[in-house]
Formats: structure tokens, C-alpha cells, sequence
């Protein structure tokens, strides 16, 4: 009897073939890298171009969040495919929050306030504080539906959650606060457009932005941490800090900055009372499957 021949041993065919175009290999190899390059090239073209020549920036604004929006979904499918275009939204629903939502709407408003009393420079409202509270409710409303449950959705989901994921809370949302401030600075020539504003006007701008920035990308963190990946309570807590600094009765628009510093130093203390960690920590239910692998399909770390 003779045995029957052995074929030849071959090697193993790789169960992830490696994606073919070049969208679909960046998007699964450097995610956030794609988003921000095309974003922030975007948007500096268009915003600062809107302010050279003088016109209002809401359309450059407006396009800038279709865009964001629109990468964060078409590198999410690339990477993650339907089920991550799902999760990437997810967290929009996650909206039962408990006691944070008292702490989401109040605390930055009542902060503010303080703040510009104890430094002279609040103005007693003259239509009395239930025009205050219903104006501030408008803006809390308005900005979190148009702009900033979306703006979260990208920010706080796709890239800090990303990052944070990779590097911890405080690394991972200093690290998101450098492409927030860098993708803001045409901002500063909103109000009286490039030739209204002068160079110390700009300077003035961009050192409360840098200054804000991680604060605001931290407190957002321990918020995604804590409420299970609620880009929900993320994009109100982004609302309540934009409706706090157009308050009426503070003239000037900072005082919610140092409100800000203190809501995220108190935020820190409350946490480390309970043994949270304020360094450590990340958000499962919204970090995608690609970010989760040890490796990509391209044989890299994430």
C-alpha cells in the first residue's frame, strides 16, 4: 500500500487581507490623522478666507461641521464598517443621567456668575434673572442641537475617544485640546473680520482659547467616562459652557473661563473622593472594535 502524496506546506493566508485604497488603509491605520489634516486644512482655507474678505464666517462655520461630521462617518465605515457608524452615534442616546444633568445646566451658569462677581464685573440684569435663566436655556438648547451634540459627536466620540482609549483620561484629552485649539484659531477674527481685528485682539483670543481648551476636553473626558460613552451629556456640557460665556450680565464674555477651572478642579476632587483616577481611565462603549484590536489589519498598532 503506498500513502497517498502530502501536498506541500503553505503559508497561512491571512484572515484580515490588506485593504486596498488609499482611504480605506488610512483610515484604518491613522483615523485621527486623517480627520484632522483634511479638517483643519478646510477650515482654515474657508474661515480665515471668509474674514480676508470680509464676509460673515456662519457659512464657513456651517460647512466646517458638515465636514467633520462627514469624515468622522466615512472613516468610521472604512475602518469599522455599519456596526461602527452605529456605535459612533450611539452615544447620543445614552441620556440617563441621574443627578448630572442638574450639574450639566446649572453648575456652569451659577459658576460664571460668581466669577464675575467676585471680580466687579457682573451688571444686574434689567429685565430681572427669569430673562436671564429662559435666555441662557435658549442658548443651552439651540447650541447643543445645532452644533454641539454633533461637534461632540466627533470631538469627544471619534477622536478622544480614540485617544483616551490609547493614553488614558488626561493624556488622551490633553492630546484632543491641541487640534481643538488649533482648528479655532480663525475664530478669533469673528466678530470685525481680519482687518477689524488687531494683533493684540487675536493674541487675547487665542490665550483664552488655549487657556479653556483643556479644561474643557478633560472635564468632557471624566463626562464620557462616567456616564458610559454619553456623547449626550458631552455635547450639553459643550452648550452649557458657550450659553454661560453669552450671559448678559457678564459684559466682556471670560468669566466663564476661570468657571470653567473651577468646575474641572472640583469635578477632580469629587472623582478622587470616590477612588476614581484622574489620570486613568477611558470610555469601552464608544472606543470602535479597530481601536479595541491589539493590532490593525495592516499589522500596526492602532
Amino acid at each position: 500500500m503506498t500513502n497517498a502524496p502530502i501536498p506541500p506546506a503553505t503559508a497561512a493566508q491571512p484572515t484580515d487581507p490588506v485593504p486596498r485604497g488609499w482611504f480605506r488603509r488610512t483610515a484604518i491605520a491613522h483615523p485621527i490623522i486623517l480627520l484632522l489634516g483634511v479638517a483643519t486644512a478646510f477650515v482654515w482655507i474657508t474661515q480665515m478666507g471668509s474674514a480676508l474678505a470680509g464676509v460673515d464666517l456662519l457659512p464657513a462655520k456651517i460647512g466646517e461641521l458638515l465636514l467633520l461630521l462627514g469624515l468622522a462617518i466615512a472613516i468610521t465605515r472604512a475602518a469599522d464598517g455599519r456596526g461602527g457608524v452605529r456605535q459612533l452615534f450611539a452615544g447620543l442616546l445614552r441620556w440617563r443621567l441621574g443627578w448630572r444633568y442638574l450639574v450639566l445646566v446649572v453648575a456652569m451658569p451659577v459658576l460664571t456668575v460668581g466669577v464675575a462677581a467676585a471680580t466687579g464685573t457682573f451688571h444686574a440684569p434689567p429685565a430681572g434673572w427669569v430673562a436671564v435663566g429662559l435666555t441662557y436655556l435658549f442658548f443651552l438648547a439651540v447650541g447643543a442641537v445645532t452644533g454641539n451634540l454633533w461637534e461632540e459627536t466627533v470631538w469627544g466620540a471619534f477622536v478622544q475617544g480614540r485617544l483616551m482609549a490609547r493614553h488614558g483620561l488626561l493624556v488622551g484629552s490633553m492630546l484632543t485640546a491641541i487640534p481643538v485649539f488649533l482648528i479655532h484659531l480663525p475664530l478669533a477674527y469673528e466678530t470685525n473680520g481680519w482687518h477689524g481685528t488687531s494683533w493684540r485682539d487675536a493674541l487675547i483670543s487665542w490665550a483664552v482659547l488655549l487657556l479653556a481648551a483643556p479644561f474643557q476636553r478633560y472635564l468632557i473626558g471624566t463626562l464620557l467616562i462616567d456616564t458610559g460613552g454619553s456623547t449626550l451629556a458631552a455635547g450639553l456640557m459643550h452648550a452649557s459652557i458657550n450659553a454661560a460665556g453669552a450671559l448678559a450680565v457678564i459684559p466682556g464674555g471670560w468669566q466663564h473661563v476661570p468657571a470653567l477651572i473651577a468646575l474641572t478642579l472640583a469635578t477632580v476632587a469629587f472623582r478622587s473622593w470616590r477612588g476614581l483616577s484622574p489620570t486613568d481611565g477611558y470610555a469601552p462603549a464608544i472606543t470602535p472594535a479597530s481601536e479595541a484590536a491589539e493590532r490593525t489589519v495592516l499589522g500596526v498598532m492602532p
